[in-house]
């Protein structure tokens, strides 16, 4: 393969935990390929015309904890002049990361952008999942008081959480009588401006939410994630911890059922989210778990990451 130019835009890298980064595990492999890689922030990006532009810095990368990046001198650079930009920052998915998106897609698929962010823009992680509701636990999108009332009652035991949150943050498991409920309704009232996400709460949830990654549409690698004591929320960064797991035949059936859509809409690297045989997330944004894998013996995704890229870029 021709040696790449690539660019990543991502959060502050100096911030980020090398040990459990998928997107640091990518920037590994295409400096281990000989790709030549630079990088910058989101709130670097200039749109002038049709030019996206950032001020880029050469990277170097080496996976040492605490000395893990040297950068280069930055200079103003139209990102159409790259063979490939991972959009790599992390949630929330809110106008600033969505501006990216806009920006990005001046320069797509010239430059094969990383997801495709057209789609990301359009694929929100809890929106997407409602494509395939027949894997998914009974789920309720409002900010209605009457509408959650009425799907507490019918359903008991709900978790609610953001429409654009990520990383388990505002997550909340609610009782069906519960005295907290009007308080937590009014916090999310004044704290949130889109809907809330409603579920029936999974009480397997204890034994693992189970990350697959799927790579073009192939579903190649998969953690579990055990919530810690005391909490429903099994994000590692909130304490979950990461289990080997294999793929149940339910499982395969769901990877089957969304590889094809995935693949369609140029989302190469997708985490999905399934608890007790039910699909609740797709993460198109910055999904990941491929140190994880990697590390409880797993594949090394990076390589099958970086192997549909230069395919992409190839075709």
């Amino acid at each position: 393969m021709t040696k790449l130019k690539v660019a990543v835009q991502m959060d502050p890298i100096a911030r980020i935990r090398i040990a459990g980064d998928s997107t640091f595990a990518l920037m590994l492999e295409a400096q281990a390929r000989g790709h030549d890689l630079f990088y910058y922030t989101p709130d670097d990006l200039s749109l002038s015309g049709d030019v996206a532009s950032a001020p880029v810095r050469p990277l170097k990368v080496r996976d040492v904890e605490g000395d893990h990046f040297t950068l280069g001198a930055a200079h103003r650079t139209d990102l159409s002049t790259f063979d490939v930009v991972l959009l790599r920052q992390d949630p929330p998915f809110d106008l600033a990361y969505i501006s990216t998106t806009h920006f990005l897609e001046r320069i797509h698929p010239r430059t094969l952008v990383v997801n495709n962010p057209f789609e990301v823009r359009n694929a929100p992680e809890k929106l997407l999942v409602m494509n395939f509701g027949r894997f998914m636990p009974p789920t309720l999108i409002t900010r209605e008081r009457a509408a959650i009332d009425a799907f507490r009652l019918e359903h008991g035991e709900i978790v609610m959480k953001p429409l654009y949150g990520a990383g388990g943050a505002g997550v909340f498991k609610v009782a069906p009588i519960d005295p907290n409920f009007g308080s937590l309704f009014d916090t999310f009232s004044a704290l949130y401006r889109e809907p809330w996400v409603c579920q029936k709460f999974l009480p397997r949830v204890s034994e693992g939410d189970k990350r697959i990654v799927l790579v073009d549409g192939e579903p190649l690698g998969a953690v579990n994630r055990v919530p810690a004591a005391n909490d429903i929320r099994s994000n590692m960064v909130r304490g979950g911890a990461a289990r080997e797991t294999d793929l149940t035949p339910r499982e395969r059936e769901i990877c089957a059922a969304l590889g094809p859509e995935l693949k369609r809409r140029g989302l190469i690297f997708v985490g999905i989210d399934v608890i007790d045989g039910y699909l609740t997330e797709i993460n198109v944004t910055s999904p990941t778990g491929l140190r994880a894998i990697k590390r409880l013996g797993g594949p090394d995704l990076a390589v099958a990451i970086w192997d549909a890229i230069e395919r992409r870029r190839q075709g």
